[in-house]
């Protein structure tokens, strides 16, 4: 029986393995997805927590139009999605990170963008067609402030 044990588990992996190879889309770089996360660094370069949180309070990179969080400078925040404060203790950066990527890999009827994706998306206005919301540099400077959220 010990045979069989090595095999299942071989077998259990791969299917919970998913290789991205993002179609459509010049400079995307392939991302692995691991259950429910994206484990490496897209690009393999861990962000910055100080330019993630710029990102974060910036009404153009659109995460305070639905999230709220430790962001006392904005008298506005969303209610839409969770809060921020503590996405480092709930969540691994990899599941962070596949949040940003393609949050409908988790929730096909999520409202939250898929920030790292280009193919298969509806209703994308002319000027970003085909090209993602952020860069791989953005979604790992967003998750490293993220996952310094811990209380």
């Amino acid at each position: 029986m010990p045979l069989v044990r090595p095999a299942i588990i071989a077998l259990f992996a791969a299917a919970s393995l998913v290789t991205c190879w993002p179609a459509g889309a010049q400079g995307l770089r392939p991302y692995a997805i691991v259950g429910d996360a994206v484990p490496d660094p897209l690009g393999g370069t861990k962000g910055d927590a100080t330019r993630g949180r710029a990102l974060i309070v910036e009404r153009s990179s659109t995460c305070i139009l639905c999230h709220s969080g430790p962001f006392p400078e904005q008298a506005f925040q969303g209610d839409l999605a969770p809060n921020l404060s503590g996405s480092g203790k709930r969540w691994t950066e990899g599941q962070l990170r596949l949040r940003l990527v393609d949050a409908s890999r988790l929730n096909a009827a999520t409202i939250m963008p898929s920030y790292y994706r280009v193919d298969g998306l509806n209703r994308v206005g002319a000027s970003w067609r085909g090209k993602p919301i952020l860069s791989a540099e953005q979604i790992e400077d967003i998750v490293a402030y993220l996952a310094t959220l811990r209380d």
